[in-house]
């Protein structure tokens, strides 16, 4: 693994370790710290005196900053040091465009004031949107790192499985884009009790996003159906296939039960962060396994 693949690996976990702390800015209510600035805070570059929802969002911003940053060396690293035509530069310049789109939607977020207490449907939108460009990156950035690492490049029509797998990749999609919304149902709208919790689901003066929040559930568990089909489909798909297909159908366990306990302790924060990390993991198997289970045979 030369230099290039080890910095890629790297970038991925720091990314991850970004979005874990972009949970903790929603969980605790501290969108708002900045004010409605973008890309200062509160006016000033570095803030004076913050207070502790401000630290908690400038925080954010600066290591989002250092993302970017990162993102752009891997480019300019995957540009100088492999070949035209390589897949890690395409993979390295998908990651360059997500990253900007990423920090697109969490400006919109700010300067649009879909922070702190707004409980408008916009709100969720914004947020399943954040999901899915998350989740692209993530994809861009594994198989970025999958590349320089020697993987080859992968092709989907007409392989046996594909279809399967996608419907997989879609299902794993819908499921976050749904605990998205229901995270944000729980940070807004929080219980005391399971009991109070269905309790408010079943009023039929709810909230929307109260409402919503019953979807993900049964969302998971079809994408964990499709997941579980899927890793024993692709098991022998290739010989590095068998670990990623064994990893994603852990994995997926290891998020159900992560989920019954979220809803059984009321999601606590600690929990969310956990939920969420759980999912990331998962959706890089997955992401691996397809990685592996598709790749273009080398050529004589």
């Amino acid at each position: 693994m030369d230099r290039l693949a080890r910095f890629a690996w790297f970038t991925l976990a720091y990314n991850i370790a970004v979005i874990l702390w972009g949970a903790v800015v929603r969980a605790t209510g501290s969108g708002a710290g900045c004010g409605a600035h973008w890309p200062l805070c509160n006016g000033e570059v570095v803030p004076r005196a913050p207070a502790f929802e401000t630290l908690v969002e400038f925080s954010h911003r600066a290591t989002s900053g250092i993302a970017l940053l990162f993102v752009v060396a891997l480019l300019v690293g995957a540009w100088r040091s492999r070949p035209p035509g390589s897949p890690t530069r395409r993979g390295a310049v998908a990651s360059m465009v997500l990253m900007l789109t990423e920090a697109g939607v969490g400006a919109g977020l700010v300067l649009f004031q879909l922070v702190a207490d707004n409980q408008s449907v916009a709100r969720a939108l914004f947020m399943a949107v954040h999901l899915v460009n998350t989740f692209f990156l993530l994809a861009a950035l594994t198989l970025t790192a999958h590349w320089a690492s020697g993987g080859r490049a992968v092709a989907l029509r007409g392989r046996p499985g594909s279809s399967l797998y996608l419907w997989t990749i879609a299902g794993l999609v819908v499921a976050g884009m749904s605990g998205a919304v229901a995270a944000l149902g729980d940070t807004l709208f929080p219980s005391m009790t399971l009991e109070q919790a269905l309790a408010t689901e079943a009023s039929a003066t709810a909230h929307a996003l109260i409402r919503l929040r019953v979807l993900h559930p049964m969302l998971s568990l079809a994408a964990a159906v499709l997941v579980a089909v899927a890793a024993w489909r692709l098991l022998d798909a290739s010989p590095a296939s068998r670990l990623w297909a064994i990893a994603s159908f852990g994995l997926c366990a290891l998020q159900l039960a992560v989920g019954v306990v979220n809803v059984l302790l009321m999601a606590p924060v600690w929990l969310q962060i956990v939920h969420l990390l759980v999912a990331d993991l998962l959706w890089i198997a997955a992401v691996l396994l397809g990685a592996h289970a598709f790749a273009v045979e080398e050529r004589p």
